[in-house]
């Protein structure tokens, strides 16, 4: 277990290192400890929020902590979901590190500075490192790979008024809007239907066009360094082999296929291959009960924006386990079952009686707090809608929850163990089956501001609006040889891993 006790007059900015940002704030890393501080960053023209004070501050980061534990923690389960304490640092230390990250920062998230005036950070455990797992060498640290999965599934709501949606995914729509609006200079072919839909072919190849593109949704940390993430640099290619080279005394047996382009792909199968055996471990039920599935409903877990051919997305299995990680996000972004054209006049319902009522914001829990009453108003939402404004800020606060879902990254950590702590290195990888430790965890779990709700709603009109100016009727066609012979990446001859849970 990690621990977030710190020595608070002994805090040293040469103690912690840069691991990454977000848009709304920036994780260091302790050089020994495995712990992460996150702290909030703001726009350099932001005044509002720039000055905040330090309760104001501290507010928003137990706010985050509040949400994780009591909303989303029940929802996704206790095994996925960290919370993290609030804590408060010593404002020198804060200043002195963020004078000693700005170097380490990428040019593109520069736009916006570390808060150094509150001190206030949130603690968390650094899920990039496996603590106390069996063994492995000092030459093979753990590996972290981070996905960010979007949503999972098509609207069927009544409300959407455009049939595009109903037949192409969101990320596949806002990709062509990125495109054009300069954020990105390629199209990812991932498609985020394809990684929950359950079936094997589809999740590897989300997977394998996760990794060729990872924008903003795929990185690969090694030993707690990123090895592999988007170039700063958008106009370079990511280049696979030299991820295959970190990627071999993980995967390749000592012995096999040496340096090349043939090796480069077995050992980016492989890996492949453990990270859908994780997306997909039924964790509550033993491995001799085959576990319970999770049906996707008909019509809504196929998009034609994805490049796979219809046949393979008609064909086949389509459910995941009802445990595993994919099932818990997916069914909770599926609360948002009103889309953002049937939340909208919901909101300006909220907006309205909040101008004549305004002291009904604390008791409506607009704002928070997010305890065990804002789970239940949520949960307790009536079915249809009766007019009343608790139906209103119930649909209200299940859309927000579901956004939380839609934008969370999982995290899944694994390290190669033999039988006993006493193997060889040349034997700890064998090349029958290869054992891991792994942990799967889920993160970037903060609540969705309520006022950001028409923004959402332009934002949607805009992306839509975008991709049907820009789609033209012929699609590009994946690669024949990855549809009609799925065995190559599949590995027909290949034996299957075994993963081994270890707890956080």
């Amino acid at each position: 277990m990690y621990s977030c006790v710190m020595e608070l007059d002994k805090m040293d900015e040469n103690d912690w290192k840069y691991h990454g940002e977000g848009n709304k704030s920036l994780v260091v890393s302790h050089v020994q400890h495995a712990r992460v501080l996150r702290l909030l960053k703001y726009s350099t023209e932001d005044d509002e929020n720039s000055h905040k004070t330090t309760e104001q501050a501290f507010r928003h980061i137990q706010n985050i902590v509040d949400y994780s534990k009591n909303v989303m923690k029940p929802l996704l389960g206790d095994k996925f979901v960290h919370n993290g304490e609030a804590v408060k640092l010593p404002l020198d230390f804060v200043r002195q590190l963020s004078l000693k990250v700005q170097l380490e920062r990428p040019e593109s998230r520069c736009d916006k500075v570390m808060d150094t005036f509150s001190g206030c950070a949130l603690c968390l455990p650094n899920l990039t490192q496996l603590s106390s797992c069996c063994c492995f060498g000092q030459h093979r640290p753990p590996l972290c790979i981070e996905i960010k999965p979007k949503c999972g599934f098509l609207p069927s709501s009544r409300h959407v008024t455009k049939e595009v949606k109903s037949k192409v995914c969101r990320f596949c729509m806002h990709q062509h809007f990125k495109l054009a609006s300069g954020k990105w200079k390629r199209l990812s072919r991932y498609c985020p239907l394809d990684l929950f839909s359950g079936n094997k072919q589809r999740m590897y190849l989300a997977i394998k066009h996760l990794i060729e593109e990872p924008q903003n949704n795929f990185k690969i940390f090694k030993g707690g360094e990123c090895i592999y993430s988007c170039k700063d640099d958008a106009d370079m290619l990511q280049d696979l082999d030299e991820l295959a080279k970190h990627m071999r005394p993980y995967f390749l047996p000592s012995g096999s296929l040496g340096n090349g382009h043939q090796s480069s792909k077995v050992v980016l199968n492989e890996l492949i291959q453990v990270l859908m055996s994780a997306l997909l471990s039924s964790w509550d039920c033993p491995r001799t009960v085959e576990p319970r599935k999770t049906q996707i409903p008909d019509g809504r877990g196929t998009c034609e924006g994805s490049i796979l051919h219809r046949d393979l997305l008609r064909n086949g299995n389509h459910c995941l386990p009802k445990d595993c990680v994919l099932a818990k996000i997916l069914g909770t972004q599926m609360l948002d079952n009103l889309d953002i054209e049937g939340v909208n006049p919901l909101f300006r319902r909220v907006e309205q009686h909040l101008q004549d009522f305004p002291k009904e914001r604390s008791r409506l829990q607009i704002d928070g707090p997010y305890n065990e009453s804002f789970l239940e108003k949520m949960q307790n939402c009536p079915a249809e809608d009766d007019g009343s404004i608790e139906y209103a800020v119930g649909k209200i606060h299940q859309y927000r929850v579901a956004m939380t879902a839609k934008d969370c990254s999982i995290m899944i950590a694994i390290a190669p163990c033999g039988e006993d702590d006493g193997l060889d290195q040349n034997l700890e990888i064998r090349h029958t089956k290869t054992r891991f430790s792994y942990s799967v965890s889920i993160l970037d779990l903060d609540p969705k501001p309520y006022d950001s709700i028409p923004h959402q709603s332009k934002l949607d009109s805009k992306i839509l609006n975008n991709y049907l100016r820009s789609t033209q009727p012929n699609n590009q066609e994946v690669d024949n040889m990855e549809l009609t012979n799925p065995s190559l990446f599949l590995g027909r001859d290949r034996e299957d891993c075994t993963l081994v849970f270890h707890p956080v």
